[in-house]
């Protein structure tokens, strides 16, 4: 049986053999992964792992973003791992907390991956997200609910996140990978 760092390790594998472009990061990611056994707690002051949700709508045209409250940005759910090693879980369940949408399900696979540098906020030293992204697929029922985490939630057009350069980069290159899995699957 896989203990669960070796399982994340195949998962960044067969992300890299999916996303050839991703190779360098991929080899960050797992460097990282090995480096120490807290790198899934925030405890962890240079940095940890989190988890994020790509939430699409059920039928894959729109995405649901919130307007984070502490960054003052628009930018996907999702959250710190605190201690899980399924990073997976960890999307689903920060899409369902900071959305309020019920119904979700959470797609295998990793679908992208994104290190950015945190500020130093309190007395909380500035640090690393080891941020890796999940498909999310919305049901029938799209409506969200607004939480304390977020000043608005709103559903938008993949092909407008793509082309919308206010956006986080890493937003629409997610929205650029939509589309050209899209296109492929076509």
């Amino acid at each position: 049986m896989l203990s669960d760092f070796s399982r994340m390790r195949l998962d960044f594998e067969e992300y890299a053999s999916r996303t050839p472009g991703d190779v360098a990061s991929v080899a960050r990611f797992t460097g990282f992964l090995q480096s120490h056994p807290a790198v899934f707690e925030r405890s962890h002051l240079s940095g940890h792992f989190t988890g994020s949700a790509w939430l699409v709508s059920a039928d894959g045209m729109r995405v649901l973003l919130m307007h984070h409250r502490k960054l003052d940005r628009w930018l996907q759910p999702g959250g710190h791992a605190d201690g899980d090693v399924d990073l997976a879980r960890v999307a689903l369940r920060e899409a369902e907390e900071e959305t309020g949408v019920v119904g979700l399900r959470v797609e295998a696979g990793i679908f992208d991956i994104d290190r950015h540098r945190i500020a130093a906020r309190g007395s909380q030293p500035d640090h690393w997200h080891y941020d890796v992204r999940y498909v999310v697929h919305a049901g029938e029922d799209e409506r969200f609910t607004i939480n304390e985490e977020s000043l608005a939630l709103a559903w938008r057009q993949v092909a407008d996140v793509a082309d919308d350069s206010s956006l986080d980069t890493s937003l629409q290159r997610m929205a650029r990978k939509w589309l050209a899995r899209d296109d492929a699957n076509a």
